[in-house]
């Protein structure tokens, strides 16, 4: 048997015993919208330079990432025979096997790279609810593909469609669903009944953002932290009601597309932003109007301060934060000045929109790059540290001027296994340590 056929059959072993003491990745960015993967057990080092799939399967083209909930694993894609659609993903965590899908009619318009959907399939309590690039949302039964609901909510909210689509992740509060559309009335962000789809309250009049709203908690208390085109905001998740915001301006426009990263260790809330820069924030058990620590921005693109992020969220930690600027500079800030501590240009080759995303489980941080590379580091303030690196997927992507294919699409760790998609594929690949 070859080495990469046996390493395969020995990881869809191990995949099919991890499933049942494995976490889930249920939604953009796992369990809790920050980047952590706490499953243990996994690879210390890679094994080749290749990592075999243990499945894969063919999915049409689309941006959007993996999710993974209760042995199934669900994306988004659009094609275009016989008509342009935009469709809903469910397969067999174990075997790849296509369990059912929904497509509706989606022929896009007016928008930028037109590949496919951008937002990540959320999954609670056995619905999967999904949000296309030009804002159809729909709630199925996640086990079925039923559809439960469905609303064109930029027609029906006169939503706010950007020049690069809709591509922030549906957020599960309670018994709602939390949408980020930039609607009229107030409506730039809209929480639907995750049973019915009837309105459940409304909050800011905003422009869209790309950046998804997550839940942070301080003190005890919870709220949504929403990074809108127009505000940086807490609200409160059962009735909308504005905790505080902070007025957003964007000085050439609203290109804010990494989360806001909430450190819980210090109660702040990191931004960065292409063109704009980044700042931080104090936040305060009471929900007074937060303190603005610091902000840094450079004079263009090129010549940049601090980090410039495009698409990346960046990673915070020990009081220090790591993420990759707007030509795929790899840096490191002093979360207390923004000065920086580091620059490292090996993880990724010099070009506008640079992509990695970072994952951090226990003192590695795992990075997956726009070509397909994935790295186990780790990360301080004296260097980035390569431990191991190798190919996971193939880039299938065009992206002009690259001279190489990318992938912008976040991976999902579940089951002690990454899923990723490219293009054409879906893809297994098992990270158990032998």
């Amino acid at each position: 048997m070859k080495t990469s056929n046996r390493l395969a059959l020995v990881g869809a072993l191990l995949v099919t015993a991890a499933f049942a003491r494995a976490d889930d990745w249920p939604q953009w960015r796992g369990l809790a919208r920050d980047g952590v993967w706490n499953e243990r057990g996994v690879m210390e080092k890679f094994p080749s330079a290749v990592l075999p799939h243990v499945w894969s399967a063919p999915v049409g083209p689309g941006y959007s990432g993996p999710t993974v909930a209760a042995s199934r694993v669900y994306l988004t894609d659009h094609v275009t025979q016989p008509e342009p659609q935009e469709r809903v993903l469910c397969f067999d965590q174990a075997t790849g096997r296509a369990l059912w899908s929904h497509a509706y009619s989606c022929v896009y318009r007016d928008l930028d790279y037109a590949l496919g959907p951008r937002a990540a399939v959320s999954i609670a309590d056995g619905r999967a609810f999904a949000f296309g690039a030009l804002g159809h949302a729909h709630a199925l039964d996640a086990a079925t593909g039923k559809v439960l609901w469905a609303r064109d909510l930029a027609t029906d909210f006169q939503g706010n469609v950007p020049i690069w689509g809709i591509t922030s992740a549906p957020l599960v509060a309670g018994d709602a669903v939390v949408f980020q559309i930039g609607g009229a009335s107030g409506a730039g962000l809209i929480a639907l009944d995750v049973r019915t789809g009837a309105e459940r309250w409304r909050a800011l009049d905003t422009r869209t953002s790309y950046s998804a709203p997550r839940m942070i908690s301080i003190g005890g208390k919870d709220a949504v932290l929403a990074w809108t085109g127009n505000w940086l905001a807490a609200l409160d998740p059962a009735t909308g009601k504005t905790l505080w915001s902070l007025p957003y301006k964007p000085t050439r426009m609203v290109i804010n597309v990494p989360d806001p990263v909430f450190d819980p260790a210090t109660n702040r809330v990191f931004l960065s932003a292409f063109y704009d820069g980044a700042r931080v924030f104090q936040l305060t058990p009471d929900f007074a109007a937060p303190r603005q620590l610091w902000q840094r921005q450079g004079v263009s693109e090129r010549k940049t301060d601090a980090l410039h992020c495009m698409m990346s969220t960046p990673l915070v930690r020990d009081g220090h934060v790591y993420g990759i600027d707007s030509y795929g500079e790899f840096r490191c800030l002093n979360l207390d000045t923004g000065d920086r501590v580091w620059t490292d240009e090996t993880l990724l080759a010099n070009g506008r929109w640079a992509n990695a995303y970072f994952v951090q489980n226990g003192d590695h941080t795992w990075i997956t790059t726009e070509k397909g590379e994935i790295v186990i580091a780790k990360l301080t303030p004296q260097g980035f540290e390569r431990i191991s690196s190798a190919q996971y997927i193939t880039p299938t992507t065009a992206l002009r001027p690259r001279s190489h294919a990318i992938t912008w699409s976040h991976p999902a760790y579940a089951g002690r296994c990454l899923f990723a998609r490219s293009d054409t594929e879906l893809v297994c690949v098992s990270l158990a340590s032998p």
